[in-house]
């Protein structure tokens, strides 16, 4: 049951990133300065790149891969960095900056974990 969960969860991060796509192309676009909105585009586009990491993850844990911790790792990574940079694009506070690449670091870190895991299947 572990994969389909983590399947699941990366069906539901791509429809976030979807809505928040589409946030920051419609709802947002004359609300925020150019720079914002790129910082917030950067946060959706590698929204959806972590979204669909993890569906592959959850498919490779299905298929005898260990993908399930890293892609659980990847879930968090996405998030973080994220939901950081969304947060910088709208006015959060700037300290969330030293933290977005936590998230990218535990992005490629479930990458790198579970290409090691592939090759080793």
């Amino acid at each position: 049951m572990t994969w389909q969960r983590l399947f699941a969860a990366g069906a539901a991060l791509g429809a976030l990133a979807i809505a928040a796509g589409a946030f920051g192309a419609h709802g947002l676009k004359k609300r925020l300065t150019a720079d914002d909105l790129a910082i917030f585009e950067t946060g959706a586009r590698y929204h959806m790149y972590g979204a669909l990491a993890v569906l592959a993850f959850g498919l490779a844990a299905a298929h005898g891969v260990r993908a399930v911790t890293p892609g659980w790792i990847l879930v968090a990574g996405t998030t973080i960095f994220a939901g950081t940079l969304y947060a910088l694009a709208l006015g959060g506070p700037r300290w969330l900056g030293a933290i977005t690449p936590v998230g990218g670091t535990l992005m490629l870190v479930a990458l790198a974990w579970t290409a090691i895991a592939a090759v080793r299947a």
